[in-house]
């Protein structure tokens, strides 16, 4: 591969960076006014941007959408979360589905000493 290509890659894979973080910013924007199938369409305009560049949609997003019918999490309106067992769990009101994220530093994982 050529030095000039590659230099390229790295200009597509920076402005889809900044391209995704724009949407998920214009995502959380819409959510907040109801306007949830906007905010659901730029999620998937966010992840389509991801996997063409092969740019990964930093950890703070994800969370932010539910993985299995990639609607945007709007506390209260389209997802419930609740803290049990170390776990952050997240329930999404549109399929139904769960998503578990474990928690870092709770009281079972100390060590009593």
């Amino acid at each position: 591969m050529s030095r000039k290509h590659n230099g390229k890659k790295q200009v597509y894979r920076t402005i889809a960076h900044h391209r995704i973080h724009y949407l998920f910013t214009l995502a959380e924007a819409y959510g907040l006014e109801g306007k949830l199938y906007l905010s659901d369409r730029y999620v998937a305009l966010a992840r389509k941007i991801s996997m063409k560049y092969l740019v990964p949609i930093p950890v703070e997003y994800t969370r932010r959408f539910c993985k299995h019918c990639y609607c945007y999490h709007v506390p209260s309106l389209t997802s419930r979360v609740r803290i049990h067992r170390g776990m952050i769990i997240s329930y999404c009101t549109r399929c139904k589905k769960y998503s578990r994220i474990p928690l870092h530093g709770h009281s079972s994982s100390i060590r009593q000493s």
